[in-house]
């Protein structure tokens, strides 16, 4: 087990100025992400089953972001405006996101809803103040809610990580009538320290870790948390914005992986996640490839679409909870 280091103080910066998040000063200790849990294998660990005959659940994540016009851009369609990177206001990339939020959503909606399946929408809290139609509509045909920090910002930029993720619950518990139980940071980033911070606000589960295919429990300093299997893979970001590949791409890709987890899934319950953006499989040269992807899945069977409370529960209830990590 790697040793425990002394705490630097460096843990998490501000949204504007850097400096360290000063619930963190009066820690002792660090925890690396090694000491939160065992190491196992899919293949090796006992068999995750399913009363119903599942094998392999489905996961489908819809991130929703606030991008603010006073920053760099998080992602580039388009190079660096005359060539200056970090050039404020970005416009070229700006209305590249707004075109998502205003046509993009809306497309994806409605082959969710076509289909009957009921997403997890990662969304940045200020969208509920921005523009509420957009997640209003989600939460109108049931879509379940994940908290996605406020804006969109890398956490190692957030000035107070307890203050952020309380204010994003927040919000989002004003919007919805109830708190949701899912975490996951923008760009799945995180300090040492942040899940101590996720447990200690209430939240259950997190989608922050791409090192499994199924879920399992994390160890943090007040409770532990299930973390379930997202991707960077099988995730438009990383395929058609960063690869710049043919519209298909995803569907490629996502029908190779989905082929082999059905085969492992044989033997034990596996969890294929799958993340998109409204401004990129959205887009009118994208969308049927994803409506294809999202039936190419439901031609199985044995094959569920769920949401992350629905895995959290599925597994916590076969595996109980360890005990809280000694201090």
């Amino acid at each position: 087990m790697p040793s425990k280091r002394p705490r630097t103080g460096t843990a998490a910066g501000p949204i504007s100025t850097p400096r360290a998040d000063p619930s963190a000063r009066n820690k002792d200790l660090l925890m690396h992400p090694r000491e939160r849990f065992e190491y196992s294998s899919p293949f090796k660990r006992p068999p995750l089953r399913s009363k119903d005959g599942t094998r392999l659940i489905i996961w489908p994540v819809v991130n929703i972001e606030e991008w603010e016009i006073d920053r760099p851009m998080p992602r580039h369609a388009s190079p660096p405006p005359g060539g200056i990177s970090g050039a404020v206001p970005d416009m070229p990339n700006w209305t590249w996101h707004e075109y998502g939020m205003r046509v993009g959503f809306w497309r994806l909606l409605d082959a969710f809803e076509k289909r009957g399946i009921k997403p997890t929408l990662s969304i940045n809290a200020k969208v509920c103040e921005t523009l509420p139609l957009v997640p209003e509509a989600a939460r109108d045909a049931g879509w379940e809610f994940m908290a996605h920090c406020y804006v969109q910002m890398s956490i190692h930029k957030v000035e107070d990580q307890p203050a952020m993720i309380r204010h994003s619950l927040d919000v989002l518990a004003r919007f919805l009538g109830k708190r949701p139980r899912g975490w996951l940071g923008p760009g799945r980033t995180q300090t040492l320290e942040t899940l101590d911070h996720v447990a200690a606000a209430g939240l259950d589960w997190f989608g922050d870790w791409i090192l499994d295919d199924q879920p399992f429990w994390a160890k943090t300093a007040t409770r532990p948390l299930v973390s379930i299997p997202y991707t960077v893979e099988i995730n438009d970001i990383t395929v058609m914005v960063s690869g710049q590949h043919e519209s298909d791409a995803l569907l490629k890709r996502a029908s190779d992986a989905f082929d082999r987890l059905y085969e492992e899934s044989a033997n034990s319950v596996r969890v294929m996640a799958f993340g998109v953006h409204p401004y990129v499989s959205g887009a009118a040269h994208r969308i049927k490839y994803f409506e294809q992807m999202l039936d190419l899945f439901a031609s199985r069977e044995g094959v569920v679409f769920w949401n992350g409370d629905q895995i959290h529960d599925w597994f916590a209830a076969q595996q109980p909870a360890p005990s809280p990590l000694p201090r």
